[in-house]
Formats: structure tokens, C-alpha cells, sequence
């Protein structure tokens, strides 16, 4: 008997640098709390969907998920890991323009992209509206870690 389980919990990440192994064990411990709470033997998968802003090494992420994996075998033996990167949106609270981080990012130097990928609210420093260059913009998407959803069998 295979379970679903539509689990939402992000992961803000704080203001300290916050590695992608640090991250995916967060994950995986909230997973298996989540499992627990439903009353789940086992974990078949876990989906996970990932802020562009995040800018998460995913290979690294990815490597991480399969290790620490091994550590929690007995609940997450064969668990596949579906990962999703959650497109950004970002509004100009001066001009109503919206638009994406891809679409500036090639604007933004390597020591930006890698601020941005630790603390994703120092975007409001390092990047403008494209429309009008104003400071004044929101983050509607794009920001963050979630597990979307945790199947598992009882």
C-alpha cells in the first residue's frame, strides 16, 4: 500500500553560509519527521523544489541526498528524489515590471551570484528593476527550499 503525503516546509536559508550537505540533511530529517507523523515505514520518494535564487550546486546537492541517504537506510532504503528548480519572480513595486533572475543574471558579477546564493535577500543590493532601475522590487517566487510532497509505504 503506497501513501501520499503533500508536505509544504520550507527552508529559509539564514544569514550564515549554508552548505548544499547541511541543506539536504535538513531535508531529509524533516522527510523522515514528516514519515513519522503519518506513520510511514518507508520512504519511496521525496520531491523537492528548489528557488532559482538559491542558486544550489546541484550536483554537489544531489551527491549529499544520495549519501546521507545511506545513513537513514532503514527508512529511506530506495527513496527516489525528484528535484525541480521554482523558476524566480520578482515585481517592481515602481513600475509593475515583473521578470525573472535569468533574465539579469548575466548582468550580475560572480561574487553577486555567489552572495545571492547564500542569503537571496541581498538581491535587493545587487540588483534594479530592468524596466525602470528602481531598488524597489518583491520577490513573488523563486526563493527558498521546499519538500512539495513525500510518498512513503505504512
Amino acid at each position: 500500500m503506497t501513501i501520499s503525503v503533500t508536505f509544504k516546509h520550507s527552508f529559509p536559508v539564514p544569514n550564515f553560509h549554508m552548505h548544499e550537505w547541511a541543506l539536504a540533511e535538513s531535508i531529509l530529517v524533516a522527510a523522515l519527521e514528516a514519515a513519522e507523523k503519518e506513520d510511514l515505514k518507508t520512504i519511496t520518494e521525496i520531491k523537492i523544489a528548489i528557488g532559482e535564487l538559491q542558486q544550489i550546486e546541484q550536483e554537489i546537492f544531489e551527491f549529499a541526498l544520495k549519501e546521507i541517504t545511506q545513513s537513514y537506510k532503514d527508512k529511506l532504503g530506495k527513496v527516489k528524489i525528484d528535484i525541480t528548480t521554482e523558476e524566480s519572480i520578482l515585481k517592481c513595486n515602481s513600475c509593475e515590471h515583473t521578470w525573472k533572475f535569468s533574465d539579469i543574471k548575466k548582468n550580475i558579477s560572480d561574487d553577486e551570484g555567489e552572495a545571492i546564493h547564500f542569503i537571496p535577500e541581498v538581491a535587493f543590493v545587487h540588483m534594479r528593476c530592468p524596466k525602470c532601475s528602481s531598488p524597489d522590487f518583491e520577490i513573488h517566487k523563486g526563493r527558498g527550499v521546499s519538500i512539495t510532497s513525500i510518498k512513503g509505504e505504512r
